[in-house]
């Protein structure tokens, strides 16, 4: 088993404090009951829109989102001390997010601002069925030297993803691991693009988090499970995620496989991978067991489901969970 930053014990941390390094956006979301209607040529499903027309939304709602942010606000629902730290413009899509995050109670004095950036910003075409077709500007990502990362030394835990480039990537984790620092990533476009890099890098870190598709560029194997299992001989904690299928996690000693927490209606798939790991991460940095922190992860991961937007369906501490059905036994 690698073995990643030491880090502090569980029994010493009281509430954990958890910095969030990564990608923040201004989400738009458009409903339309006949517009958004997925059709499909050649077993791949398209949006079709005609050109030149002016077409009538029957909703459109603002939310912020990034795999970071929505994973900050799950920490801070849970009651644990959240730092988010990125570059954001004075748009208004900046001041948006900053507001969002602050009405969270996370903190964000360790936000770069300047006027030379810009904020992501995605238009999200939404179905009925819940699933959605994503419209993305990627805004202005950091080069090295950029990111404030002095909170890094009082934290117990990092998240990480969405960074832009692995220049920072790597920067971030050398940060953690020299203050003792956990690592979570959950890898991102940028990341995934240079596998062999990436690789190279999770025997530095204490939890991955992906989904099938992205382990496949990673490691060996046809199913969830056996994914989760070669990716385990890379990092301590591992999750593989298969949407409305469920997901693998295993900590190299035991290995748990759920479905989802309730059978709920979906009403917008966004995010919830982000909650599943996000809600493992709140669980498992307080001392929770692998069982209980699967649990929580995916009670978090159907609630987001049920609302419009990555954040408003998030846990927050003190609501009553049930227990649910998982398959866990021995790793070996």
């Amino acid at each position: 088993m690698p073995s990643a930053a030491p880090g502090r014990p569980f029994a010493d941390m009281g509430i954990p404090t958890l910095v969030a390094i990564g990608k923040a956006t201004q989400d738009v979301f458009m409903r339309s009951s006949k517009l958004f209607e997925p059709h499909e040529h050649k077993g791949v499903l398209y949006e079709q829109l005609p050109l030149g027309k002016k077409l009538e939304l029957d909703e459109v709602i603002f939310e912020t989102g990034g795999n970071v942010t929505n994973a900050a606000t799950t920490f801070a629902r849970q009651g644990l001390t959240v730092e988010f730290v990125w570059i954001l413009g004075t748009d208004v899509s900046s001041r948006g997010i900053l507001h969002a995050l602050g009405a969270e109670g996370i903190g964000t004095s360790h936000v770069n601002v300047n006027a030379a950036f810009a904020a992501s910003y995605s238009a999200i075409l939404l179905a009925q069925s819940g699933e959605r077709t994503i419209l993305n500007y990627r805004g202005t990502l950091p080069t090295p030297g950029q990111l404030d990362l002095s909170p890094v030394a009082s934290a117990d835990w990092v998240y990480l993803s969405s960074l832009g480039n692995m220049t920072v990537l790597r920067a971030t984790i050398s940060a953690a691991r020299e203050h003792g620092a956990k690592v979570m990533l959950n890898p991102a476009g940028s990341e995934l693009r240079e596998p062999v890099e990436l690789m190279a890098l999770l025997e530095t870190i204490d939890v991955l988090a992906v989904n099938k598709e992205e382990a496949q560029l990673l490691v060996r194997g046809n199913t969830v499970e056996e994914l989760a299992r070669d990716a385990s001989s890379h990092c301590p904690v591992v999750i593989v995620s298969d949407g409305p299928n469920g997901a693998v996690v295993t900590d190299g000693t035991t290995i748990i496989e759920s479905g989802l927490y309730e059978d709920a209606p979906v009403v917008d798939r966004t995010g919830c991978g982000d909650a599943f790991g996000s809600g493992f991460l709140s669980q498992w940095a307080q001392g929770r067991s692998l069982r209980d922190s699967v649990i929580f992860a995916s009670a978090n991961s159907t609630s987001v489901m049920g609302k419009i937007g990555a954040k408003a369906g998030i846990v927050r501490a003190g609501t009553p969970l049930h227990d649910m059905p998982l398959r866990e036994r021995p790793f070996r």
